[in-house]
């Protein structure tokens, strides 16, 4: 069996129980990490030098990094759509999820932070307002690649629509006004639609 360790309010975590759920592997997910600590430990440091969420064990194998857990998954345990056959499709793939990593997830945590995890009288409105627009810029990049799919790599969800669905949940689900993008809310729609989604992903932000 598959251990996860790291807190469910985490998208980190999130990504990796959600892609589980999708490829029905039995995993245990154990609370690490925020207010449950327990990742500064010299036990979890071993794991994960950085002490950071998530890590992941399968058997003696030990992973960190989500998008590398999320591609080891699909790639050992994957079928179908989720099991990329050939080295331009992971390319693909690894290109739109190193592109949530390096230019949505800044803004988007920004935007998190300010809006769920600060109390209302803290926020920093300058703050909020640049992450609002630095994170609907890099979202208008998906609502153009979406005009004509239905998901990132085309006709099926796969292991690309990982990091930034984790993240499109937020996105539409905290308060604040923002763009008309009916490709991603359409996008977004079909994830919510998803058991795995609904389970893992969209619960209360916290």
């Amino acid at each position: 069996m598959i251990k996860v360790l790291g807190r469910d309010n985490s998208v980190n975590v999130q990504k990796v129980m959600w892609c589980a759920a999708e490829l029905n592997i039995d995993v245990t997910r154990t609370d690490v990490g925020g207010a449950f600590g327990g990742n500064d430990t010299g036990a979890f440091r071993a794991m994960n030098p950085n002490g950071k969420i998530p890590v992941m064990i399968d058997g003696d194998f030990v992973l960190w990094e989500s998008n590398t857990i999320v591609r080891y998954l699909c790639d050992t345990y994957g079928t179908g759509a989720w099991k990329l056959q050939t080295s331009a499709q992971m390319a693909l793939a690894g290109q739109w999820m190193d592109w949530f990593l390096t230019s949505l997830h800044p803004p988007m945590t920004t935007l998190f932070w300010q809006l769920v995890r600060t109390d209302p009288a803290k926020r920093d409105a300058a703050k909020i307002a640049t992450a609002i627009a630095d994170s609907a810029g890099m979202w208008s990049i998906l609502e153009q690649h979406l005009a004509n799919r239905k998901f990132i790599m085309g006709d099926n969800l796969s292991v690309a629509d990982i990091p930034a669905g984790s993240s499109a949940y937020r996105w539409h689900s905290m308060t604040f006004a923002r763009p008309d993008f009916p490709n991603l809310r359409n996008w977004w729609d079909r994830l919510a639609e998803r058991e795995a989604y609904k389970k893992n992903v969209m619960i209360p932000l916290t």
